[in-house]
């Protein structure tokens, strides 16, 4: 009579062990799935914050290709529960890129990567935006308008700025940058 009560203690004690763990591993893979999907409209991650403090203008050199574009400004895009990804490539097969000479102060604003636009001087601030009126790293070009740098990663960096690509009249938009 022991033994089946030892073993039907033990019995009991391993399926509870079982359904307890099988309960975590399916409450975190619902939780990854949720995170995925949340951070992730039409295949681009929009998961955006804005840098705290000065970024290093090193950071911003390269050529970026656009991955993402959102038809609004940064303060419209966290308002916006269902940001979406309104990036047209004019550009056929070639990608649509952006590029950024530090060293000389100097960026090519949006083209096709098998043309070259003229090269544009700018001043690398951390500072009041004259256009946004946020305090933010920014570059300041041509006749007071700038380009907001709201974030840079290792591999992607996100700004705000009028630059247009194609025939779209100027407003200002957030470009998810790839390098």
């Amino acid at each position: 009579m022991k033994k089946y009560l030892l073993i039907g203690s033990m019995l009991f004690l391993l399926s509870s062990c079982v359904v307890s763990a099988v309960g975590k591993v399916a409450s975190t893979a619902v939780k990854a799935t949720v995170g995925i999907v949340k951070g992730t409209v039409k295949g681009v991650s929009w998961a955006v914050s804005k840098a705290e403090g000065e970024i290093s203008e090193k950071r911003i050199d390269g050529t970026w290709k656009v991955v993402g574009v959102y038809n609004g400004t940064y303060e419209e895009f966290i308002k916006d529960g269902d940001a979406d990804n309104q990036f047209e490539n004019h550009c056929g097969n070639e990608d649509v890129e952006i590029t950024f000479k530090t060293n000389r102060s100097r960026f090519q604003p949006f083209h096709c990567s098998n043309e070259k636009e003229d090269w544009v001087k700018y001043k690398f601030k951390f500072g009041k935006n004259p256009q946004t009126k946020e305090k933010e790293n920014h570059l300041r070009y041509g006749n007071n308008q700038t380009i907001s740098i709201i974030d840079v990663t290792s591999k992607t960096m996100v700004i705000e700025s009028e630059q247009t690509f194609g025939n779209s009249f100027p407003k200002r938009r957030m470009y998810l940058l790839e390098q």
